[in-house]
């Protein structure tokens, strides 16, 4: 399977080519819009500020192409939030793949998130195995509200979209790279959608 991870200088790359590798795959780390989008499976991590990760796939024309890729795409983490169509952080414009707009937390004890929460309301083959109410890592301060798009939920102040999904793309708040067992057989489910 050829499998690309964006490499656009926003993105926990190695943890992720890492969290493949254990699968038995060997992506390819590539910001070459060519080769993105030959690829069959791609992967668009992300940590950090939303508007300086935007502007690194603006420079790149990557803003341009992920929104028109054809096969099987996963955001992760800030990956999801610049899929959507807006961000809070920055009062950036997103790529508009998901019809929700990406808000900060509020009335919560501390921002960010950081840590082990449990995942539910599993919605897609991407959870295909998962139990509902296991666990899942997450480290953040912005959050997508329910919506149409929601296939999973997870809770902090109030229920939040755990992961979205529209048509050939998915995207997780969370990190599957660093959530164990359950993180390991949703990059596999991607793989096999």
């Amino acid at each position: 399977m050829d499998l690309v991870i964006i490499n656009y200088g926003a993105g926990n790359i190695q943890s992720i080519r890492f969290a493949f590798e254990r699968l038995g795959f060997s992506p390819e780390l590539s910001a070459d819009p060519d080769r993105i989008s030959r690829a069959d499976k791609i992967i668009f991590p992300g940590v950090g500020e939303a508007s300086s990760a935007m502007a690194k796939l603006k420079q790149s024309g990557l803003d341009r192409l992920i929104p028109e890729l054809k096969q099987p795409v996963l955001g992760i983490c800030l990956g999801m939030q610049l899929m959507c169509r807006r961000s809070e952080e920055g009062g950036t414009p997103g790529l508009g793949i998901f019809d929700v707009d990406v808000v900060r937390f509020t009335g919560v004890p501390k921002v960010p998130q950081i840590g082990w929460n449990s995942i539910r309301n599993l919605a897609s083959p991407l959870f295909q195995g998962v139990g509902e109410d296991e666990y899942i890592y997450l480290v953040h301060s912005y959050f997508a509200p329910l919506g149409a798009q929601t296939i999973a939920t997870s809770e902090y102040g109030g229920p939040y979209s755990a992961a979205l999904a529209e048509g050939n793309f998915f995207g997780v708040q969370f990190h599957p790279e660093k959530s164990g067992k359950t993180g390991a057989r949703i990059l596999k489910n991607f793989l096999e959608i």
